[in-house]
C-alpha cells in the first residue's frame, strides 16, 4: 500500500480487506490441484460402496465448518467489545468527555472575547485584567485535571487499539481462511458441474449421477453460499474494528493536540493578551504626556508671540524722545554753567576768607607764645 493522508471511505476499507484476503497465484494454482484431486476422487467413487460413499459425505459435510464456527465466535466477541466500544464513544468517553470539557474551558477563556479597555464605573472599579487573570488561575487547575484525564483515557485508548489490532488480525486470518476455501469449494462446483454433463453424454450410471448431484454438489453448493455469508460477516467485522482504531487514532491525536499545542496556544494568548494590555496602559500614557507636551509648546508659544509683542511695543513707546533729550541737555548745561559762574564768583571770597583766617592764625600764635613765657617765669 502507497503512504496517504486520505482519511479512506469504507467502500475503500472494504477493497483493501478483500484484497488483503485474496488468495494470491501461489495459493490459487494450490487449490485448483486440490479440486481437481477432490473431483477426481468423488467422480471414481464406487456407489455401492456405502463407506466410500459416506466419506464423500462427511468430508462435504465438514468442509469449511471450522473456519465458520471460528469466525461465528470471535464475530460476536467482537460485536460486544466493539459495540461497547462505540457505545462510549457516542455516550462521551473519558476522551470525547474530557476534549469536550476542554473546549468548553478554552472557550470560555478565549481573551479575544474579553474587553479589556472597558470604561465606565465598572471598569474604574474593577481592573480587567486582573479579572481575567483570576479566572484564569481558577480555570488552570481544571485545566491541568482535563489534560491529566486525557491522557489516562490516552493510554487506554492505546491499550484498546492494541487489542483490537490483535483481534482484526485474527479476524483477517479467518476470512482468508474462508477465501480460500470458498474458492477450492467454486472450483471443485464447476469442475463436478462439467464432469456430470460429460457423464450424461457418456450414458454413465444414473445412480452415480443423481447421488453426485444432489449428495455431493447441492450440499456443497449450500456450504459455499453459507462461507461466502460468512465472509461477509468477517468483512464487516473488519471494517467495524478498522473504524473503531482509525476513530481512537483520531481521539489520541486530538489528546496530543489538545496537550502540546492547545494549551500552549492558549498560555501564548494569555501572554500576549497581557502584554497587549500593559501596551495599551503605556500607549494611554504616551498620549496622555504627549497631549500635556502639545499643550505647554501651544501654550509657550502663545505666552511667547504675545508677551513678544507686549515687549517690542514697549520699547517702542519706552524711548525717550529727542526733545525731551535736548530739554536734559539744555538744563544740564545750564546746571553746569550756573556751577562755574558760582565758582568764579566764589573764589575772590574764599581768598579774602583765608586772608582773614591766616591773620586770626597769626594773631593767635603770638597769645600762645606769650602764655607759654609767662609759664615758663612762673607767673
Amino acid at each position: 500500500m502507497s503512504f496517504s493522508m486520505e482519511v479512506a471511505s469504507t467502500e475503500a476499507i472494504k477493497a483493501v480487506i478483500e484484497q488483503e484476503v485474496k488468495p494470491v497465484p501461489e495459493e490459487v494454482v494450490k487449490l485448483k490441484e486440490l479440486a481437481l484431486a477432490n473431483v477426481s476422487a468423488i467422480m471414481s467413487l464406487d456407489v455401492e460402496s456405502l463407506e466410500k460413499r459416506k466419506e464423500i459425505l462427511v468430508s462435504i459435510e465438514s468442509f469449511g465448518m471450522n473456519t465458520m464456527k471460528s469466525s461465528s465466535e470471535k464475530n460476536a466477541l467482537l460485536q460486544i467489545s466493539v459495540g461497547n466500544l462505540s457505545k462510549v464513544g457516542d455516550d462521551g468517553g473519558q476522551v470525547a468527555k474530557g476534549l469536550a470539557e476542554l473546549h468548553m474551558q478554552l472557550k470560555d477563556l478565549d481573551p479575544s472575547l474579553i474587553d479589556f479597555a472597558k470604561t465606565g464605573f465598572l471598569g474604574k472599579l474593577f481592573n480587567p485584567l486582573r479579572a481575567y487573570f483570576l479566572k484564569y488561575q481558577k480555570a488552570d487547575s481544571v485545566i491541568a485535571d482535563i489534560v491529566v484525564s486525557l491522557d489516562k483515557g490516552k493510554s487506554t485508548l492505546k491499550n484498546d487499539n492494541t487489542t483490537l489490532e490483535i483481534e482484526q488480525q485474527t479476524l483477517r486470518d479467518l476470512t482468508k481462511k474462508l477465501q480460500k476455501e470458498i474458492q477450492l469449494g467454486g472450483l471443485m462446483d464447476e469442475s463436478i458441474e462439467g464432469q456430470i454433463e460429460a457423464a450424461k453424454q457418456r450414458n454413465e450410471d444414473p445412480d452415480k449421477i443423481r447421488f453426485i448431484t444432489e449428495e455431493v454438489l447441492f450440499p456443497l453448493r449450500q456450504r459455499v453460499m453459507d462461507l461466502q455469508q460468512m465472509l461477509v460477516v468477517n468483512q464487516q467485522g473488519i471494517m467495524a474494528i478498522e473504524v473503531v482504531i482509525r476513530n481512537n487514532k483520531e481521539l489520541i491525536r486530538g489528546v496530543d493536540r489538545a496537550q502540546n499545542v492547545t494549551i500552549s496556544a492558549l498560555k501564548i494568548a494569555v501572554t500576549v493578551a497581557s502584554a497587549l494590555y500593559n501596551q495599551q496602559i503605556v500607549l494611554k500614557k504616551i498620549e496622555l504626556l504627549n497631549q500635556t507636551t502639545n499643550e505647554l509648546i501651544a501654550g509657550t508659544s502663545r505666552m511667547l508671540k504675545n508677551q513678544g509683542a507686549a515687549i517690542q511695543k514697549q520699547s517702542m513707546e519706552a524711548n525717550i524722545s529727542v526733545d525731551t533729550l535736548k530739554q536734559a541737555f539744555g538744563d544740564v548745561l545750564s546746571a553746569l554753567d550756573s556751577i562755574s559762574v558760582y565758582k568764579q564768583e566764589a573764589l575772590p571770597r574764599m581768598r579774602q576768607t583765608i586772608d582773614q583766617f591766616r591773620t586770626l592764625a597769626d594773631e593767635g600764635e603770638k597769645q600762645i607764645v606769650r602764655l607759654e613765657k609767662g609759664h615758663k617765669l612762673g607767673l
